[in-house]
């Protein structure tokens, strides 16, 4: 299967396209969700949480920009975008422009950073506050719509860590989340959010994958915030979503629409990729994009792959959908670090939807 897998998309990179070269309609997806909507399907889609070795509360994977171009080429705007993990999907929406987004993740501590990420986008009003709310940073005069994101990184890079807006900016966040939406928080998420906040707060534009954990938790480079957000597509092209205010623009639009929806699951498990395919069926919806970074690297170690291959069998798919994976080298570079990869999904689980 991967081999034929390989060949289906060496053949269709180099005309840019699978079967269609593009994605579905949004089918019947909502223009936006009630609040009290997105909580339920929060609740309803959510798994049990597990646990992962790292916090992970930024992505490691410096070449996630590389694939974008062809991503756009091939991915027509307003499909289904699945991801996981933190700010990298901020990145790939940003670039595709999906009608909505899952965040699914096995840890419930990515639901709680996704949700701090939902109120930072929505209290603020430019890429200048946001980056000064993430880290509790007050925001030079000298930035503004036409900012870089080198800018506006080194401008905060030489920014002191502000107590008090921390403490501010720590209760707007309960505060829009708990009271504004009316999500029902437990104690445990008000203090997982408070613990990611924090973590941004203590590393600042200097935060990486690595920074919560102990000095045992392995070497080697990972990179910053500020590395991520300043990255390009190995054309020059600054692709992240910090990189214009368009793009932060349009993240921030699907958050305050409640649109990119976080859920607790596993990729292999029993419930929470096949009721994310349930509710989008049931929306004549289609996923055009999926990124799994490097997760079934895990999942073929826990021998589990089979599981979620037949999870993604029962997505909504057409011909152009995508997968998005993070590995050593590949097509678009070489070397050890993270390079995002594509893969056409269909080729990929075919057969699959016959496993239980």
């Amino acid at each position: 299967m991967l081999l034929a897998a390989a060949v289906v998309l060496t053949a269709g990179m180099a005309g840019l396209g699978w079967d269609t070269a593009r994605a579905a309609v949004p089918g019947h997806l909502p223009a936006r969700l009630g609040d009290q909507e997105f909580w339920t399907l929060v609740t309803d889609l959510s798994e049990p949480g597990g646990t992962f070795r790292s916090d992970n509360l930024l992505s490691n994977e410096s070449r996630l920009q590389l694939v974008i171009p062809d991503l756009q080429r091939a991915i027509k705007r307003g499909g289904v975008y699945l991801g996981v993990g933190p700010e990298q999907n901020f990145t790939y929406i940003a670039a595709l422009q999906p009608s909505m987004a899952f965040i699914v993740d096995i840890r419930r501590g990515n639901l709680q950073l996704h949700l701090m990420y939902k109120a930072l986008f929505e209290l603020s009003a430019d890429r200048a506050d946001f980056v000064s709310r993430l880290f509790s940073r007050k925001a030079p005069d000298n930035l503004d719509a036409a900012s870089t994101a080198s800018d506006i990184f080194d401008a905060y890079s030489r920014a002191d860590p502000s107590d008090e807006l921390y403490e501010r900016n720590l209760k707007a966040i309960e505060t829009l989340l708990a009271g504004g939406h009316g999500f029902a928080l437990s104690s445990d998420d008000i203090k997982g959010i408070a613990y990611v906040y924090h973590a941004f707060y203590t590393f600042g534009p200097g935060i990486n994958y690595s920074s919560s954990e102990s000095a045992s938790a392995g070497g080697g480079y990972r990179p910053t915030y500020a590395d991520l957000m300043v990255a390009t597509d190995g054309d020059g092209n600054a692709r992240s979503y910090l990189a214009s205010e368009d793009a932060f623009r349009t993240v921030k639009s699907l958050h305050r629409n409640n649109l990119i929806v976080p859920v607790v699951g596993d990729f292999a498990g029993s419930k929470a990729v096949r009721a994310i395919g349930t509710y989008l069926k049931q929306k004549d919806a289609v996923v055009s994009t999926f990124y799994v970074s490097n997760v079934e690297q895990y999942l073929r170690l826990e021998r589990v792959w089979g599981s979620f291959c037949a999870n993604v069998a029962r997505l909504p798919l057409d011909g152009a959908s995508v997968f998005i994976r993070a590995g050593r080298g590949g097509r678009y570079s070489r070397g050890t670090a993270l390079t995002a990869e594509l893969s056409p999904i269909g080729v990929e689980v075919e057969g699959c939807e016959l496993r239980p």
